[in-house]
């Protein structure tokens, strides 16, 4: 075994060490809970939506356990202001007088939890944008760093439930993943009924330390992206748009080249939890639901079909072949 293969296999040992202790607190939820952590690594945002007391919250809190990273809450409602998010320069006695002194808001923290983010309005959705694009903030002019690693991690209730604001689309694109928390089975229920106490947060384990963590997030930009793989995520992420495939009759706006980026990350961060140097095509279908569904704004007409972008981003991996007879032009020159 090379030396590269040894990293790569002691780093999977440590994220499965993670899923495990996750799959602890939110029962059920394997599935969910192996494309948050692929994110993370991926160095992504993440928002997953679902109804009230499904356990987002939950797992978020039980990952800021598990890593030693310095993680804060954000609570959002209707009357949250931007400032109340970023920080606002307050009066204060200094050595030369009287002056403002930048006092951080929560969003400084490497792991942030947006509690029920489309709760609050849209201006005060749109201080974060700053933040999640360039990991910093800009307050009367003056920019503020974030710490690194910086995460957000946000849950929103369906637009459906009263009292919830859509979340702008320049927004939407800085999640790298979009995940549906779906309700438990009758099983689930039963393990939670009989391992669960209301307001008794479960206890987890810290299995990876700050320094842990940033080594695997450099070691999954090491991973290597064949060129074949690269073309199968540029034609994917094409399809989306009007005229360049059959399932976007039904989309008014494709996704951007974000999300050409978010899916080569996150299918190098899948191969990396599985033990492997390179990505495949297997690791870029595996994620490109969750990169996809919440950049595909579809037309109206398909929205009254009752049509989804889920169900769209799903009907382009049936569309778009893998590889196509044609060399990609990264080939075709060599």
């Amino acid at each position: 075994m090379s030396p590269e293969e040894s990293e790569i296999s002691a780093h999977a040992g440590k994220i499965q060490a993670l899923l495990n202790e996750l799959n602890l607190a939110l029962f059920g939820q394997a599935a969910l809970v192996e494309l948050v952590v692929t994110g993370l690594l991926a160095g992504g945002h993440i928002l997953l939506e679902g109804l009230p007391g499904l356990g987002k919250t939950e797992l978020i809190k039980a990952l800021a356990k598990t890593l030693e990273l310095e993680n804060k809450r954000i609570q959002f409602t209707p009357d949250l202001l931007p400032g109340d998010i970023t920080g606002n320069p307050v009066l204060q006695e200094t050595a030369q007088g009287r002056a403002f002194v930048f006092q951080q808001g929560p969003l400084f923290a490497n792991l942030v939890l947006a509690d029920e983010i489309n709760r609050a309005s849209p201006k005060t959705q749109s201080a974060l944008l700053e933040a999640m694009q360039e990991q910093r903030v800009t307050v009367l002019g003056t920019t503020h760093p974030l710490p690194s690693p910086f995460f957000v991690l946000a849950t929103q209730n369906p637009i459906e439930m009263e009292g919830t604001y859509p979340l702008p689309e320049a927004q939407l694109d800085r999640f790298l993943f979009k995940l549906e928390v779906r309700p438990n089975t009758v099983a689930t229920l039963e393990k939670i009924v009989l391992n669960r106490e209301i307001g008794v947060e479960p206890v987890v384990a810290r299995i990876l330390s700050g320094a842990e963590l940033r080594d695997i997030i450099a070691a999954v930009r090491r991973i290597y992206l064949p060129g074949v793989v690269a073309n199968y995520i540029a034609r994917l992420v094409d399809a989306t748009h009007p005229g360049q495939s059959a399932a976007a009759t039904a989309i008014k706006f494709g996704a951007s080249p974000r999300a050409a980026l978010g899916l080569a990350a996150a299918a190098k961060s899948r191969a990396l939890m599985q033990g492997r140097l390179n990505a495949s095509f297997e690791d870029v279908t595996a994620v490109a639901v969750p990169v996809l569904q919440h950049r595909i704004i579809l037309h109206y007409e398909a929205r009254i079909e009752g049509r989804t972008p889920r169900e769209v981003a799903e009907s382009l991996l049936d569309e778009v072949p893998r590889q196509t007879l044609a060399l990609p032009s990264t080939l075709a020159n060599t």
